[in-house]
């Protein structure tokens, strides 16, 4: 049989076709072993300076990527983040979500243990630049004046924008964008006040108790 006429088999084309699959994910899979660690690392770098925007280090000695648990809250499983300092828990770190002018707002909440905002920061939105985009630090300070407030400091009334006669500014020819963030980060103060029990309960042990293991 001629050179072409293998070529010109089913089979031959299915073993060719076969071991270029298999060289393409071999490829794949030693590019996967080589990039995940640096992936991770560089991940795991951003989480902990999203963490320090939010929480001073004073506050904690303890890493918190290594202190997480999950929770139900109203609008969905979450992660949170345990911030400890000598074996006291002082602060919780948690995502919230609002939806804004022109989509999904990402943020991340700091809590400390008596209930009052540790810090706030936007870290993902789509919201219109020169306007809605005010709400990211670095273009204005206005997330940061959320530090220190709680439900006690405005009263839950007063939890609202100006135009809707609350405490909070908004953004001239922009009301959407932060009365939707003022809106979730209440309701992430609730969430703190209505689940601290958990919250705040040293997540190892926490953790051995849903477990069925008792605790001193």
């Amino acid at each position: 049989m001629t050179l072409s006429g293998i070529r010109d088999r089913l089979d031959y084309q299915a073993a060719l076709l076969g071991l270029v699959v298999l060289v393409t994910c071999t490829a794949l899979a030693m590019a996967y072993q080589l990039t995940r660690e640096p992936i991770r690392l560089a991940l795991e770098n951003d989480m902990r300076q999203s963490f320090s925007r939010v929480l001073p280090a004073s506050l904690h000695d303890n890493d918190l990527l290594s202190s997480q648990g999950m929770i139900t809250a109203p609008w969905g499983e979450l992660t949170y983040y345990q911030a400890t300092l000598e074996g006291t828990v002082t602060a919780v770190i948690f995502p919230l979500t609002a939806q804004g002018y022109a989509g999904r707002i990402e943020m991340l909440m700091a809590v400390k243990a008596n209930g009052e905002i540790s810090g706030v920061r936007v870290l993902v939105h789509q919201e219109t630049p020169g306007l809605g985009d005010k709400i990211e630090e670095a273009r204005d300070p206005w997330i940061t004046y959320f530090s220190g407030k709680s439900l006690n400091n405005p009263l839950p009334a007063d939890w609202g924008v100006k135009k809707d006669g609350g405490h909070f500014d908004q953004f001239t020819g922009a009301t959407i964008t932060p009365r939707v963030i003022v809106a979730a980060i209440k309701r992430g103060l609730e969430f703190f006040e209505t689940s601290q029990d958990q919250l705040l309960y040293p997540l190892r042990t926490y953790q051995a108790t849903t477990e069925g293991v008792s605790h001193d």
